[in-house]
C-alpha cells in the first residue's frame, strides 16, 4: 500500500467498521490463523493450560481493541513473556504447577494495576531509559531460553525442573530417549516453516504446520501413546471452553518471589509493548502516531481481565501486528475480528485443537526463538561497537544466570559504568543539557552540551516532539561530549519523522572519534566533559 495523505485517513469507531470492514475482516481472519497455534504454544511453554493464551487473545481482541491508543497492533500473549511467566509458576508453586498457575494469575492482576498507573501518569516514555543493547540482550536471552526449553518438547521429552543451564545440559539425555514419531513431526514442521514462505502463499505457514502435524499425529496414534518422559503428546483442552477459566490466588502477595514476578511481568510486558507499538507506527502506511500512554493503560486493563479469568499476560505483539499490516488492515477492527474468530473457533471446534501435537507448537516457538537469538543478531550488535557487544553479552549471561528483571538491571548498570569510564560526569548521567533558540525565518536551533545518554535523553525527546511541524530545525552537537548509540538512534528516527511530516531537520557537528565504523555508533564530540 502506498503512503496515504492525512485527508484519506481511515475512520475510527463504527464509521470505520462500515468503511473498512472488508479489509479488517480479511486481515483479522489471517492473523487469527497465525494466533491460534502461537497462543497454544506460548501457553504450554509458560506452564499455563493451553486455553490461557486463547483467553488472553480473545480479551485483547474483543476488549482492548476498543480502548487502546494504537491503530494496527494485535494484542495477545507473546513469546517474550514465556520466561517471566514460567519462572513465576516454578518459583511461586514450589513444585505444584496448578498452585503456581493460580499464584501467577494473582501476580498478573497486580502487575496490570501497575501498568494502568504507568499509563495514567504518562510514564510510557520511560521505556526509553533502557539502552538498546540491553533491550536486544533481553530479547536474545529470551530466544535462547525458548530454544533450550522447547527443544525437549520437539524430541517428545520433558526435562527435570531446574535453571536454564540445567535444562540445556539435559538435551543430550533427551536425544538418547527421544520419541521417533514426535521427532518426525518436528522435522516436518521445521521443514514447512523454512520452505512454505518461498511459495508466496497467503496462507500462514503456521496453519500448514498445524494441519500436517495433526495428520501425522493421527497416523502415529499419538493420542493413545504415553511415555515416561511426557504422558501428554497432544494439546490438552477442556471439552467445554468456558470450564477452562481459573481464578487467581492472592495468598502469596507478601512473598519476595511474588513481587519479583509482579515487577518482571509489568516491566518486560510494558517495554515489549511500547517497543512494538513504536515499531508498528513506522510500518503504518497512514503514518499515524499511537498514544503510548493510552495504549499502556488499555493493555493494563486487558491484563487485569486476563489475570482474573485464567489468561496469560498480554502485550502488543510484533509478529501478529506486522502481519496485520501486511494483510491490509486499516483500523483496530482487525484486532477485534481476530479475537472474535478465536472465540468462535475454541467454542465450536475444541476437538480440532485437542488433536494438535505439542511438538508442532514447540517448533513454532523454536523458530521464533532462533530469530531472536540468531548469530546475525550478535554480528549486528558488534558492528555498532565493542561496548555495545559487551553490554549485550553481560545482559544475556545475567538473565540466564539469574532472571529477566535482575539481568536487565545489571545490563543497564554496566552501560552506566561504561559511560563513567569514558569521562561522563556523574551529575550528567541523569541530567541532559540543551537549549532551544528561535533563529531567522522560523528556524529552531537546538544546541547540546555535556553528554547525551540513554539515561538522560527523555527531556530532549519531549522538547523535540513539542516543536511546531513544518519548520527548519538544526540540532547542533558540536559542543556535546559523549553521545551514545541509543541517542543517535533516536536523533535519526526523529529526523526521519520530522521530515516525513513536511519539516526540515539538519544535524550539525563532527565527531572527533567514534567507537566503530557504524553510522550510529557512540561518539565523542569534544575533548572533555564540562558538564
Amino acid at each position: 500500500m502506498t503512503q496515504a495523505s492525512v485527508s484519506t485517513l481511515p475512520k475510527t469507531g463504527l464509521a470505520g467498521l462500515k468503511e473498512n470492514w472488508r479489509y479488517d475482516l480479511q486481515s483479522g481472519f489471517l492473523v487469527f490463523l497465525i494466533a491460534l497455534p502461537l497462543c497454544l504454544g506460548i501457553s504450554v511453554a509458560s506452564g499455563f493450560p493451553p486455553s490461557a493464551g486463547i483467553i488472553t487473545a480473545i480479551i485483547g481482541g474483543l476488549v482492548v481493541s476498543h480502548l487502546n491508543g494504537s491503530y494496527l497492533t494485535i494484542n495477545g500473549p507473546a513469546a517474550g513473556l514465556i520466561v517471566v511467566v514460567l519462572t513465576a509458576v516454578h518459583s511461586l508453586g514450589a513444585g505444584d504447577a496448578n498452585a503456581g498457575y493460580r499464584y501467577t494469575l494473582a501476580a498478573i492482576v497486580v502487575a496490570s494495576l501497575l501498568q494502568v498507573l504507568m499509563g495514567f501518569f504518562k510514564l510510557g516514555q520511560l521505556s526509553s531509559f533502557f539502552p538498546s543493547s540491553v533491550v536486544h540482550g533481553m530479547l536474545t536471552a529470551i530466544g535462547i531460553i525458548i530454544i533450550a526449553t522447547q527443544s525437549h518438547v520437539m524430541l517428545g521429552s520433558t526435562p527435570e525442573a531446574g535453571n536454564i543451564f540445567s535444562i540445556i545440559t539435559q538435551i543430550p539425555h533427551s536425544l538418547t530417549t527421544m520419541h521417533l514419531d514426535v521427532v518426525f513431526i518436528s522435522f516436518c514442521a521445521l521443514l514447512i516453516l523454512i520452505i512454505w514462505p518461498l511459495m508466496n502463499s497467503k496462507i500462514p505457514a503456521a496453519i500448514i504446520v498445524v494441519l500436517v502435524s495433526i495428520i501425522f499425529a493421527w497416523h502415529f496414534n499419538l493420542d493413545n501413546i504415553a511415555t515416561d518422559q511426557d504422558p501428554h503428546l497432544l494439546v490438552t483442552l477442556p471439552d467445554q471452553f468456558m470450564s477452562s477459566f481459573a481464578f487467581p490466588d492472592f495468598s502469596k502477595t507478601l512473598s519476595l518471589d511474588f513481587w519479583v514476578a509482579v515487577l518482571s511481568i509489568s516491566l518486560v510486558g510494558s517495554i515489549e509493548s511500547l517497543l512494538t507499538t513504536t515499531a508498528i507506527d513506522k510500518l503504518d502506511p497512514y503514518q499515524r502516531t499511537s498514544d503510548v500512554d493510552r495504549d499502556l493503560t488499555a493493555i493494563g486493563l486487558g491484563n487485569l481481565l486476563a489475570g482474573l479469568f485464567g489468561g496469560l499476560p498480554m502485550i502488543a505483539e510484533i509478529v501478529r501486528s506486522s502481519a496485520n499490516i501486511g494483510y491490509g488492515a486499516r483500523s483496530a477492527w482487525s484486532n477485534f475480528f481476530h479475537g472474535l474468530l478465536l472465540f468462535v473457533f475454541v467454542v465450536f471446534f475444541t476437538g480440532f485443537i485437542q488433536r494438535i501435537p505439542l511438538a508442532a507448537l514447540a517448533v513454532l516457538l523454536v523458530f521464533i526463538g532462533y530469530r531472536l537469538a540468531s548469530p546475525s543478531t550478535f554480528s549486528r550488535v558488534k558492528e555498532i561497537g565493542n561496548e555495545q557487544l559487551f553490554v549485550f553479552i553481560i545482559t544475556i549471561i545475567s538473565i540466564l544466570a539469574t532472571n529477566l528483571l535482575l539481568g536487565v538491571i545489571l545490563g543497564t548498570l554496566t552501560k552506566l559504568f561504561i559511560s563513567l569510564a569514558r569521562g561522563v560526569w556523574p551529575s550528567n548521567l541523569f541530567k541532559i543539557h540543551f537549549t532551544i533558540h528561535a533563529g531567522e525565518q522560523g528556524t529552531q536551533l537546538i544546541k547540546l552540551s555535556g553528554s547525551a545518554l540513554f539515561s538522560n535523553v527523555l527531556p530532549l525527546k519531549k522538547a523535540l516532539y513539542q516543536l511546531e511541524p513544518s519548520q527548519k530545525i538544526i540540532i547542533d552537537t558540536s559542543n556535546a561530549y559523549l553521545i551514545d548509540h541509543s541517542v543517535m538512534v533516536f536523533l535519526q528516527q526523529f529526523q526521519h519523522h520530522y521530515e516525513s511530516n513536511g519539516g526540515h531537520c539538519q544535524m550539525q557537528g563532527v565527531a572527533i572519534t567514534t567507537f566503530s565504523d557504524h553510522a550510529l555508533a557512540s561518539r565523542l564530540m569534544t575533548i572533555d566533559d564540562r558538564q
